[in-house]
């Protein structure tokens, strides 16, 4: 460096360094950059634009950046702060999308830091009035964010901004109901007015019906607060409003628990059906007023709940909005504190608190538009065992929009003729009362699918025994006609039948349609050993049981073949059964497991039931599985359904001609 250039910088770094301390810092960055770079990956760069108060606990970046902006204190606004919310409002200039998202999320951080009240427990009215005043001025302006701004939620609709401020809308709308709930209507009668912390709710529940014809359930849980063992995926519908799940009061459930003095004989408080007790729904809270300036001047709301199964989207302010929904979370509730699972082994073994008479559970409020798809469980199972599949089918958007669900839980310790019987009188009676006239889609066309010994009972009702049972009861047993006349209104009925008319399609899994070895070896004689009738059947049916076990009726014990018993190859009615024609209307689908993929599918069973057995002629689709006896849980047994479903859907609409009809035949196998 020359003298010459050496001299000239020492003089321009000291005019630069007095120009810096006279306050013209500016010049520095004409000798070094004042903003700095560093790299980001991109799920660094993600996490920063939509990381908010819900899923880091601090304020979005968006909101952080309004309070640069409005020239506020920063670091002061970080932590809740009235103060901080009192002062953006007040500043003028600020557009009103970034204002009014940036004050959601600053009342939103404002109401997570005042305790939520606890079910039980005394209750703060100052503390929790200020939690619901947070809660709904948080709602209140997302929903002016979204519906009072100069663009509609379509036009910012690739923006995360806006899934932000609805997620605001969703979980502020879901606290305040939920504490309203709980601090405020589970004790007090139903109302469509609440004055609380200043505001006014206007309530409107004529969106939904409550199983049981009831006004409040015992609970109000949120969806999103329930976490799943079991349930493969849950399905939800994202959306405007808060999912919610509302408990209710199970009779089935009360009964079963009860003390056995209060279980004798046939409860008539306890309805041979009912709905899923722990209904979806879907809560919106809208503010009133025609402009912003309205909505934010006012303190009325208008509190509505929706099914989401018959509405799947809302008009607000002109804009057709998609409603949230959850679709599992109901039902996997209602699973978890069902305990079917030991309820089922205690019934299977006739121990207290098992049940005594099948029960028909809706899936959601009875619809007369959508078909029903009725599954029947089996042995020593319930429920439980069509976990994923009724999931599955409630979370097809498709099939939910053309189904519904229903479920038969039965005493699996019964005799198979008596539970076909009781069976087929429960859906007969239930039908009749949600369709007296018949003439709805739900009353016709019903899909039956069955499990194991559920499978056998839906081929039992769907097809048509004739005499031969009656005439083979009466002809190997010597009975007075006196005594058979006495009986024989509650005997033909399990010995008499055809096939339902309402069903159009059934599909059997791993069904032994013609027994099962192991139910006659050593080990399935210990265990049919084991079960035990209800004492109602024994006081109800005696002289009918002692008839069907061929025994005279100064005999005071009889041993009827139990279902354990019935699905044995060698038993007389699945082997009777085995060559009853099905009904030629009903479109018939077998889903068979095997163990192993290795060796001849003829020789292959899943552990339980062989091929031989599963295979039905006739069926329009076989489809086998490499799994265990449980195959209905499985994915391809999910998926099959699924496509069983979309194709009886889509005959059902084709305006082609239908398939000729199959003609009635016997089971060449039997």
């Amino acid at each position: 460096m020359t003298g010459r250039s050496s001299t000239w910088m020492g003089r321009t770094v000291t005019a630069a360094l007095l120009v810096a301390a006279l306050g013209g810092c500016a010049i520095l960055r004409e000798f070094g950059p004042s903003v700095a770079v560093t790299p980001m990956t991109p799920g660094e760069t993600i996490a920063l634009q939509r990381g908010d108060i819900l899923t880091t606990g601090r304020l979005s970046a968006a909101t952080a950046q309004t309070i640069r902006v409005a020239g506020l204190d920063t670091a002061a606004c970080v932590q809740p702060s009235i103060d901080c919310i009192r002062a953006l409002s007040g500043v003028e200039g600020i557009a009103d999308e970034r204002l009014q998202s940036a004050l959601s999320e600053l009342w939103l951080q404002h109401a997570l830091t005042l305790a939520s009240p606890v079910p039980g427990k005394p209750v703060d009215p100052a503390s929790a009035d200020a939690r619901l005043q947070a809660l709904l001025e948080a709602a209140r302006h997302a929903y002016v964010y979204l519906f009072y701004t100069a663009r509609s939620p379509g036009e910012r609709a690739f923006e995360d901004r806006q899934t932000q401020v609805r997620d605001w809308y969703n979980h502020a709308v879901q606290a305040a109901s939920t504490q309203l709930f709980d601090t405020r209507l589970r004790s007090a009668p139903a109302t469509d007015r609440i004055e609380v912390a200043g505001w006014t709710l206007h309530m409107d529940v004529t969106g939904v019906r409550l199983p049981g014809g009831t006004d409040m359930p015992q609970e109000l849980l949120p969806a999103a607060s329930l976490s799943f063992k079991g349930l493969r995926s849950i399905y939800r519908r994202d959306g405007f409003g808060a999912e919610l799940v509302a408990v209710m009061h199970d009779p089935v459930a009360a009964a079963a628990s009860a003390a056995p003095e209060a279980r004798a004989g046939h409860r008539p408080d306890v309805p041979a059906w009912s709905e899923m007790p722990s209904p979806s729904l879907t809560l919106l809270f809208r503010f009133l007023g025609e402009n912003a300036a309205e909505v934010l001047a006012t303190r009325e709301v208008l509190a509505s709940a929706h099914d989401p199964y018959i509405e799947d989207t809302v008009v607000l302010r002109g804009q057709q909005v998609p409603l949230a929904a959850n679709f599992s979370a109901g039902y996997g509730l209602w699973l978890a504190r069902s305990g079917f699972a030991v309820q089922s082994l205690r019934t299977l073994l006739g121990r207290e608190r098992g049940i005594e008479r099948p029960h028909l559970y809706m899936m959601q409020p009875y619809d007369p538009q959508r078909r029903i798809v009725l599954m029947i469980h089996g042995l020593a199972s319930s429920p439980e065992a069509w976990v994923n599949v009724a999931n599955e089918i409630m979370g097809d958007e498709a099939l939910r929009r053309n189904y519904q669900v229903w479920q038969v839980y039965y005493p699996t310790n019964m005799p198979i003729a008596l539970n076909q019987a009781a069976i087929r009188r429960l859906v007969i009676d239930a039908l009749a009362h949600v369709d007296p006239g018949g003439q709805a889609p739900a009353s016709h066309d019903i899909v039956l699918v069955g499990h194991s010994m559920g499978g056998v009972i839906a081929r039992l009702l769907v097809s048509s025994s004739g005499d031969a049972l009656w005439n083979t009861f009466v002809q190997t047993r010597e009975i007075e006609p006196a005594r058979l006349a006495r009986i024989r209104p509650r005997l033909e009925p399990m010995l008499r039948f055809e096939p339902l008319p309402q069903v159009g399609r059934a599909v059997f899994i791993a069904a032994p349609h013609r027994g099962t070895e192991v139910a006659g070896t050593r080990l399935g004689r210990w265990v049919s050993g084991l079960v035990r009738l209800p004492l109602t059947l024994l006081e109800g049916f005696g002289d009918v049981i002692q008839a069907l076990a061929g025994q005279d009726e100064d005999r005071r014990e009889a041993r009827l073949p139990n279902s354990i018993d019935n699905l044995s190859k060698d038993d007389p009615l699945v082997r009777a059964a085995a060559q009853f024609p099905i009904s030629p209307a009903v479109r018939l689908h077998s889903i068979i497991a095997r163990r192993s993929a290795e060796g001849g599918l003829e020789d292959s069973d899943d552990g339980l039931v062989p091929y031989r057995s599963a295979h039905l002629p006739g069926a329009l689709s076989e489809k086998i599985i490499v799994s265990g006896h449980s195959v209905q849980e499985t994915a391809p047994a999910v998926l099959e359904i699924r496509r069983i479903l979309h194709e009886d859907m889509a005959e059902r609409t084709d305006t082609t001609p239908a398939e000729p009809a199959r003609e009635a035949v016997a089971d060449p196998g039997a």
